[in-house]
């Protein structure tokens, strides 16, 4: 596993944080906000690209595309995978992004209107094309197997991820590298989402109670950026290389409401199937899963949404789920949040300690289920499910179980 968020750049530190209810959220220093009704961000401030890539090189890939090779590089040697002992012929490469290059798309569009088309980068395509993540990693550590981009929105980490199980199990690759990529932290994205009336507008002189899941008086989401990339392999191909593994992917599914381009479907009809769906491919019940990493967005409608589904399908066992969204804390990362989320769940299941939601102050009788408000909890789950929802009406689910040997 291997992560650039605002909490951290590997997975201890991270979910440490997470543990502490630490939140990432602060005041927007990327951009002057005084004009913007959101002021609040999870950046990463203390990143550099050179760090992980030649400097030259990074100065050719947008900001997004740098996080997912450098999550990537971490990734692999916090699997202590060997390229050079491995085919690299059989390890593909499945990063997704909802955006892509918006930094580059910010930059050129400026050059254009303020110098005129020959100032345009001739670099531009392909720094912002979304695919750009997957194709560097790929540069970076030479690996030729099968390699494309998932764009779902939202849901795009939590897709890859089932892309990549779906060929693993088709014999298609031994190792695949897996994840997403963000950085939509501009004066662009900002206004669109802004303008949308997305995101939280309230808590702009407290921004760590920006983000507040399934509380009463959430107001909207607050954008993050990162990137989270797993190892992924089948069981034979890292037992072979003695690999250590943190667990297991049981199932997955996706479906999509064919409602509304933003809002989600009130009914939460394809979500319950969605969830139906990845317990079925995981051949076991709904009282079989202990915890719950959910999509929580800190959206007034995501929220109940959700929490309705999640009753649906799990029935009187729902009560006796933990529930918790790493969102509360890292911001929404947009296309690399099910990747991250996905980490903090795997972590949660190594460690029997589950993260908390925080600012989990004010009920809501809509979502009246146990989000594990502002503590952690001890619990020891065995089986994890992370779900992830996108803009299109993108649904998706998959579920971890712990890996006894771990």
């Amino acid at each position: 596993m291997g992560l650039i968020t605002a909490l951290g750049k590997d997975p201890d530190t991270f979910f440490g944080n997470l543990l502490e209810g630490k939140s990432g959220i602060g005041s927007i220093t990327r951009f002057d906000s005084s004009a913007f009704s959101c002021k609040v961000a999870g950046e990463v401030n203390d990143f550099d690209a050179g760090q992980y890539m030649d400097p030259r090189e990074a100065r050719r890939a947008d900001r997004f595309a740098q996080l997912a090779v450098a999550a990537s590089k971490l990734a692999v040697k916090n699997a202590a995978l060997d390229l050079d002992k491995t085919d690299r012929d059989r390890v593909g490469v499945i990063i997704g992004s909802g955006i892509g290059g918006m930094v580059t798309i910010e930059e050129q569009a400026g050059k254009l209107f303020s110098a005129g088309p020959r100032r345009v980068s001739p670099l531009m395509v392909p720094m912002l094309i979304a695919n750009m993540a997957g194709g560097l990693v790929a540069i970076e550590l030479k690996v030729r197997g099968p390699n494309y981009s998932v764009v779902s929105a939202c849901a795009t980490g939590s897709h890859a991820i089932g892309d990549a199980v779906r060929m693993l199990r088709l014999g298609e690759a031994d190792v695949i590298l897996v994840g997403g990529a963000e950085a939509s932290i501009t004066q662009l994205g900002f206004a669109g989402f802004c303008n949308m009336k997305a995101m939280s507008t309230d808590y702009n002189d407290t921004p760590a109670k920006a983000s507040r899941p399934f509380d009463a008086k959430r107001d909207g989401f607050v954008m993050g950026e990162g990137s989270g990339v797993l190892v992924l392999e089948t069981l034979e191909h890292a037992q072979a290389r003695g690999a250590t593994i943190h667990a297991e992917i049981i199932g997955h599914a996706a479906t999509c409401d064919a409602y509304h381009i933003t809002a989600p479907d009130p009914e939460g009809v394809a979500l319950k199937k969605c969830l139906e769906l990845a317990l079925a491919d995981a051949k076991i019940k709904p009282e079989d899963v202990d915890y719950v990493n959910a999509h929580g967005t800190s959206t007034p409608y995501n929220d109940v949404s959700e929490t309705n589904a999640i009753k649906a399908v799990f029935g009187d066992h729902a009560r006796k789920l933990k529930i918790s969204s790493t969102k509360s804390m890292t911001g929404h990362l947009l296309g690399a949040a099910g990747a991250v989320e996905a980490i903090a769940s795997i972590k949660s299941l190594e460690t029997g300690w589950i993260h908390p939601t925080i600012n989990y102050e004010n009920p809501d009788p809509e979502c009246d289920l146990d989000y594990v408000p502002n503590t952690k909890v001890k619990a020891d789950p065995e089986i994890a499910m992370s779900n992830n929802l996108g803009f299109g009406g993108h649904n998706a689910s998959v579920i971890f179980k712990r890996w006894e040997n771990a």
